[in-house]
């Protein structure tokens, strides 16, 4: 405590001071719960000085978490983002405070989050240099606690809190000083608070001329219409955004037209503030570089013709005919409009907003894992395969000469090759988990491909050896099995009337060339792995749809290397751009964040128009490109529309596939994407059942609609339905225990 009007200051190296002047800790703890502070007690057991810890919190108004274990704090710190981390480190042998902090610290998100230790009263200095090099703050030692012991807490999740504040504050200053947009920002009785470097190039004054005075001039005239200053008032007055184009004057009296944007933004009190964006007309700046100003002022002018340049983009043209509509609108149907307006200015338009994060975490890790090339999530349960084994199979197979050379008992695995019930598990035992190469031959054949690519079935067998080869067996989801399961599927779907009716030859040839390398290379984890991990992929590909484009460009790679495997080099050279373009948007599509984009395009697109007897629309360029993609999309995670049996078998693969990544992301201390799947805890019907729900139905509500496939959506309902009745039962394996 201080003396009744002494401040106090604290001094952070020498440079950065914070002040506050308070007649006692009691208010100078009050000032700092208006800064709402998350703190994270990380504490193997309860004892008295996690009881203190937690009484201090609760004392300054904090809110407080508690972990017990290394990897529980890891996930509760990814979900919350604590401004403070407290770490028992007394007893070492339950966990390591140097490891979990260094940990923490890799996490970008932990920037300027406070890490504070708790060790033994004696401890060594070079304990306590380990400590503070891992990341930590600061160092308690054990003892009782005081209400000094509280204030320390504040002082450092003040300090923690200020310093994102500071930061972000400066961010934004940085931001709007180089911006080339001019930016004025006046208060609330139009007074000027900040003009930019832009805005006194573009204006012709210097800021010292501006602050504290009225807004530069915006004259009543001809070019503004009388009641447009009262219409941008009264827009300001009612908390709306206007847009438009005034003439203003500037310095040396000239008459400016400007496309401006004003915003108001609330400030303390509740009171409006007004910002304006404006930028310099092209028609207006003809003479302009004659009148002796200067080289940075004639730049700034030009960087603000190009902004003002009239190439609209279609969501622009939409935002602005909206505003116009709401100016002449009753108060219940403008802020209607406010909202969609509100809807349409997020970059995210095509992502729902899952409503259920905090009650399905099953949902949400599923949706975060498979959306995000960040940190996210997943989740499934212990399994063991159930591969079959092959009876009286020698063991070693011989590549097949051509479709005539195929084994006997392997060609009776394909006897219903076109069919949707085929067992492709069936095939994987009968060739030694080398399913691609014998289906390709096959469902090839069927389509015509080497007649249109003019290649011999040799270079077509060497192509599909070359590109099963580098599937990863290992990887026991996203090997070639799930390779030549999804080149099935595109086959299957490219049989149906409507698609055949919309495709063109070199549609059908892309789309099995895509289904067969989509996942080439796949190296059993996710995009948001390979970005954590910081994997040469992810910086290759600039952590964008990492694994798809690697899919892609690898397949092109294997296979213009080698004229043996080159199934392109008889193409003519435009029909080869054609396909190649093709086939990368088809891999490229597989990719997840885009999910909800490609599916809601192809029923405003395709379903819509197909419902209203609009037959037309199914051969234009555009609406086949959504049609391929929305084919290998669907073919590529069939797995719950398939029979129950294969739909159980692919469960348990891809959620072992989830468990290994969890596991490593524990080995090696990465950020854990998706806790749900963790081996110990997961229940694998809550997972499909999740994905089902929320990526699956939709999409095939949608592609059923429009290719007809009864027999596909039936197999879904069934799925469901022994999913839902085993999680009711509290299960969480692939499968209810044996009677």
């Amino acid at each position: 405590e201080r003396g009744k009007n002494e401040p106090f200051t604290l001094h952070l190296n020498r440079t950065w001071q914070l002040g506050c002047k308070a007649k006692s800790l009691k208010q100078s703890i009050t000032l700092l719960r208006v800064i709402p502070v998350k703190v994270l007690l990380v504490f193997s057991k309860d004892d008295s000085q996690s009881n203190g810890f937690l009484w201090a919190c609760e004392r300054a108004g904090f809110s407080c978490s508690i972990a017990r274990t290394p990897e529980t704090a890891l996930q509760c710190f990814l979900e919350k983002h604590h401004d403070i981390i407290i770490i028992d480190h007394r007893h070492s042998r339950y966990f390591d405070a140097e490891v979990l902090c260094g940990s923490i610290r890799a996490m970008k998100s932990s920037e300027n989050t406070v890490i504070v230790a708790v060790v033994k009263r004696y401890v060594s200095f070079e304990k306590l240099l380990l400590l503070i090099n891992a990341g930590m703050f600061h160092v308690f030692t054990k003892r009782s606690f005081t209400i000094w012991s509280t204030f320390k807490i504040c002082r450092h999740c003040s300090l923690s809190v200020l310093f994102c504040f500071n930061r972000a504050c400066n961010a934004i200053f940085t931001a709007m000083e180089q911006s080339q947009e001019a930016i004025e920002i006046t208060n609330e009785d139009q007074l000027i608070q900040y003009v930019n470097p832009a805005y006194e190039a573009i204006m012709g004054y210097q800021q010292g001329e501006l602050l504290g005075k009225e807004g530069v001039e915006v004259p009543k005239s001809e070019k503004n219409k009388p009641d447009l200053l009262e219409t941008i008032n009264s827009c300001i007055r009612n908390g709306k955004e206007w847009q438009g184009v005034y003439f203003a004057k500037k310095k040396n009296g000239d008459s400016v037209q400007q496309n401006v944007k004003i915003m108001p933004v609330i400030g303390q009190g509740g009171k409006h503030k007004d910002r304006r964006k404006g930028s310099l007309d092209v028609r207006s700046t003809t003479s302009r570089g004659s009148d002796g100003e200067s080289g940075s002022q004639r730049r700034h002018s030009s960087m603000a013709r190009i902004h003002s340049m009239t190439i609209e983009a279609p969501i622009t043209k939409v935002i602005n005919i909206i505003n116009a509509a709401q100016e002449s609108s009753p108060m219940p149907v403008a802020e209607a409009l406010d909202r969609v307006l509100e809807i349409l200015r997020t970059t995210e338009l095509y992502s729902p907003q899952l409503g259920t994060k905090d009650e399905d975490p099953h949902t949400n890790d599923l949706v975060g894992g498979l959306m995000m090339d960040g940190l996210r999530r997943l989740s499934g349960n212990e399994y063991i395969f159930a591969t079959k084994q092959p009876h009286h199979i020698p063991g070693h197979l011989g590549t097949p000469l051509s479709l005539s050379d195929i084994p006997q008992y392997v060609a009776r695995t394909m006897e219903n090759e076109e069919s949707w019930d085929f067992d492709i598990f069936s095939l994987e035992a009968a060739t030694i988990r080398r399913p691609l190469v014998y289906l390709g031959l096959k469902v090839f054949s069927r389509f015509g491909v080497c007649e249109f690519l003019h290649c011999s079935e040799s270079t077509l067998r060497a192509w599909l050896q070359a590109i099963e080869a580098n599937y990863h067996s290992s990887n026991s989801y996203h090997n070639s099995t799930h390779a030549a399961d999804v080149l099935h599927a595109t086959a299957y779907f490219l049989s149906k009337e409507h698609v055949k009716q919309s495709l063109d030859p070199v549609d059908e040839v892309a789309a099995l060339i895509a289904a067969t390398v989509h996942d080439v290379d796949h190296p059993g984890r996710t995009n948001s792995f390979l970005c954590n991990a910081g994997s040469e992929l992810a910086i290759l590909y600039n952590d964008t749809a990492v694994l798809e484009s690697h899919h892609a460009a690898l397949a092109f790679q294997i296979t213009t290397r080698d004229d043996k495997c080159n199934i392109f080099k008889n193409m003519e050279r435009t029909e080869y751009r054609t396909l190649r373009q093709a086939i990368i948007d088809m891999v490229l599509a597989t990719e997840m964040t885009k999910h909800f984009e490609h599916v809601n395009k192809f029923v405003n697109s395709i379903n819509k128009p197909l419902a209203e007897s609009v037959k037309s629309i199914l051969t234009s360029p555009e609406n086949r490109i959504l049609i391929k993609r929305m084919l290998i999309k669907c073919a590529d995670v069939s797995n719950p529309c398939r029979p129950l049996q294969l739909c159980i078998e692919w469960a348990g693969r891809i959620s072992e596939e989830y468990f290994a990544q969890t596991d490593e992301e524990k080995r090696q201390g990465l950020p854990v994407v998706m806790p749900v799947f963790d081996r110990n805890t997961c229940s694998i019907p809550k997972s499909q059942i999740s994905f089902i729900d929320y990526f699956i139905t939709d999409m095939f509500d949608a592609w059923d609609a429009f290719a007809d496939l009864p027999n596909l959506m039936q197999h879904l309902d069934n799925n469901f339905k022994y999913w839902k009745n085993l999680d009711e039962r509290k299960l969480r394996s692939l499968r209810p225990p044996m009677e």
